[in-house]
Formats: C-alpha cells, structure tokens, sequence
C-alpha cells in the first residue's frame, strides 16, 4: 500500500512538472506597445510568460488568457478522544490522524466558458477506504474525490459532466474546510447524496435583489469511482432561495458568519433524490445491498446571517420503496429509513473567535426499528479564525447518546472531545 501512494504522488509530480512546462513554452505569443522615454517612440514587446496570481491558491494563466491553471492543497489534522461513559471519563479510544489532505487543480481550458475542477485525496481517512467501505462498487483506494467539466452557456446556466457533489442538503454542499464543527452531523452521515458521476445543471436567475438557484443532476446512483452501473440511474434537484440578496463570499455556503453579514442575509432550500435500483445501503455510499432498492430522499433547509450571529438547520427523510431490508440466508442489509434533523447556532465575535452549538437527532422508522438506532447528540464548540475558513483550530465537546428504541436502552451514552487545525490556501 505504501508503494502504491508513494507510486501515485511521485506520478502526480512529474505531471506537475511536465504540464507547467508545457503551459509556459506552448502558449501563444502577444505583444505590447512601449514607449521609448528618450526618443518618444513605440516599440513592440513580446509577452511569452504567464501571469501569476496568488488570490486564491496559486495561479497561472495564459496572456491570451487561452488557459489557466489555480493550485490548492489543504490539509486537516485531527486529535479526538472517546470517554467510556458519561459516568466514566477514562480514554475509550482516541482518533489521531490527518483527517483530510487534498489538492485542487482548476482552471479553464480553451475558452473562460469551459472550466475544470480536478479535487484529490491523498491520506487514507480521505479515500473511503476500509473495511467497512469495501463495496463491488470501491474496490481499491479512491484517490479522486472530483473531476468535473463545466461549461458555462451564459451568465445565468451552466452545465457540467463528471463526477462531483450532488445537489443535495446544505452541509453535504459546504466543503468540510468550511464547517463550524470537526465534521458534518450524524444526519447527513446517514442520510446524504455525497458525490457521483453524470450530468450536472445551474440555472441561476434574479428578481431584483432576490435570487434563485435551481440545480439538477441525472446520475450513476452507484457512487464516486464505481466500477458498474445497472440499469438505474439517480435523479437529484434542489431549489433555493436568497430573498434578501446574496451573501459576502458565497456565505451561504459555509457556516458561522466569520464575515460579519452587515445586513441580515437568508436562504431556504429543498431538494429532492430518487435513487433508482440502488445497489449500497447508502446509495451513493455504504456496503452492497443483496438486492437492488429503490428510495426517495426529501430535503429541507435554510440559514440565516447577521452581524456574527448564525443559524442553519436541515431536515432530511429517507423513503424505500418496499420493504428497506435486503437479505442473504441469515444476513441482512439494509437501508436507513427515517428522520433527520441537524440545527446549529453561533455568534462570531470581531476578533474572530466563535461559539457555536450543535444538535443532531436522527429517528428511524419502524420498519427497521429493530435494526437501526436512534442517535441523539449534542455539541459545543470554539473556533478561532485566523484566515477565514482557510486556517483556523477548532475545540469541540459532544455528548453522544444512541437508544434502542423497542426497548428505551441506550446502547452508547458518552463524551467525546476535538482539537482540530485547518490549514489550506
């Protein structure tokens, strides 16, 4: 295993190298005008290497602007520890690794209309790779996380193909580089679209200050980097809604108002996700399914800003179509059928430190009753920003309970507490 990381960052490398060569010396040729101080006369200067930018990541373009290249990387380091109990204190276990490292490629080929967004993972916890993750669908480690082709017909559509995040609920859609806690909630760990393969639409409008943004996708169904596919596709729309205008920075899409929103800012949404013939408990995620399942998945949510305060919340259900439970002999598979609801609020002080809190609660449906929990948590946290979303360190304390509801017994009920730093340009 180690060789085959060492192998693939060692090629990433040398495409680097080989790429950044080849934009500099294969770009067309333009010229300037100069004027000569002395004798007051213009002479033409030609212009052969590119333009720098250091905005966001670091950025190469062409001085015809023909092509441009914009490197990120970002990395999140994680220190976690379990209590045994609420009653007990003492380390259960502890979670210490680098959580996240990826590198970004994007830019535009060609034409500025034709974008690229090119996302990989490199540390193991980022690949989706173990055994509970070994699928027919993952059999090896998923180094690309996205690649994606976008090409934009106007100011207001836009359409893409490859493989990338579906259009689902909000904190699926915020970057995990952009959350307020350690991680997304239990709610969308359960019940989220994640990524997937196929064909992607944008179609933005506004009514004077009020926009709206309407997202489409017709997709695998089967998950990033899937081997097959069978004959069931996934159907994913989302709607919102921004009736008091737009956020500073794209701010409805990553939490806390770490910018200080100087008027009060809204966005509500829905979204809805049929996944046709389904092969993994998840979908787009999760072990293989001994029967293919078709289920529908409803999508609320909304957040709203305003001079460092900040609310999100979402509500997700999951539907199958028949019975949700799969089985082969005396095993069972099968999908999470229920209720969601994740809610946070925090206030960003002007020194850039935020308290938040979090509460997560998913609730199944009786038809898996005696399969599935009900998890119930809580959180607090403290984030100091020190660039943004792009470099800040993270305290957060969770109390974490999980019921069996047929007989009202909490199967886990403990602490557990986060140090968490991110840093990414």
């Amino acid at each position: 295993m180690l060789n085959f990381f060492s192998f693939n960052f060692k090629l990433l490398l040398i495409i680097l190298v080989l790429g950044s060569n080849k934009f500099v010396n294969s770009q067309n040729v333009d010229t300037i005008s100069l004027q000569n101080q002395k004798n007051n006369t213009v002479v033409q200067k030609q212009i052969t290497t590119p333009f720098f930018n250091y905005k966001n990541g670091l950025g190469f373009s062409t001085p015809d602007s023909s092509y441009s290249l914009n490197i990120r990387f970002r990395i999140q380091n994680r220190f976690l520890m379990n209590t045994k109990s609420t009653n007990d204190l003492s380390p259960e276990s502890w979670e210490a690794r680098v959580r996240r490292c990826r590198l970004v490629l994007s830019g535009h080929v060609y034409n500025p209309k034709l974008s690229y967004y090119l996302q990989l993972s490199v540390s193991r916890g980022d690949m989706d790779w173990s055994v509970a993750d070994v699928t027919t669908q993952n059999v090896s480690p998923n180094i690309v996380r996205d690649a994606f082709l976008n090409y934009k017909l106007n100011k207001n559509w836009q359409l893409g193909f490859g493989q990338t995040k579906l259009p689902g609920n909000r904190q699926r859609i915020t970057s995990s580089g952009s959350l307020q806690f350690y991680d997304r909630s239990p709610v969308n760990a359960i019940f989220t679209t994640d990524r997937d393969f196929g064909f992607f639409s944008n179609y933005t409008f506004n009514i004077k200050k009020f926009k709206t943004i309407i997202r489409t996708a017709i997709t695998s169904g089967e998950g990033r980097n899937s081997n097959i596919s069978n004959a069931g596709l996934a159907y994913t729309n989302r709607i919102e809604f921004l009736p008091l205008g737009e956020f500073k920075e794209n701010g409805n899409y990553f939490e806390g108002d770490v910018l200080r929103e100087e008027k009060l800012k809204i966005a509500i949404a829905g979204a809805y996700h049929f996944n046709d013939l389904a092969v993994r408990t998840g979908g787009q995620l999760g072990k293989d399914l001994y029967s293919p399942k078709s289920f529908h998945t409803y999508i609320a949510d909304l957040i709203i800003k305003y001079r460092g305060f900040a609310i999100s919340s979402e509500y997700i259900r999951r539907d199958t179509e028949g019975a949700p439970v799969t089985k082969s002999g005396t095993s069972t598979r099968y999908i999470i059928t229920g209720d969601g609801v994740n809610t946070q609020l925090s206030y960003c002080f002007k020194s850039n430190w935020e308290i938040a809190a979090r509460h997560s609660l998913v609730t199944p449906h009786n038809d898996i009753i005696l399969l599935q929990n009900q998890i119930n948590q809580y959180g607090l946290g403290v984030t100091k920003y020190i660039v943004k979303h792009k470099l800040k360190a993270q305290f957060n304390i969770f109390y974490n309970n999980e019921r069996y509801l047929t007989t009202s017994t909490n199967l886990v009920d403990n602490f557990f507490g986060v140090f968490q730093v991110e840093l990414g340009i």
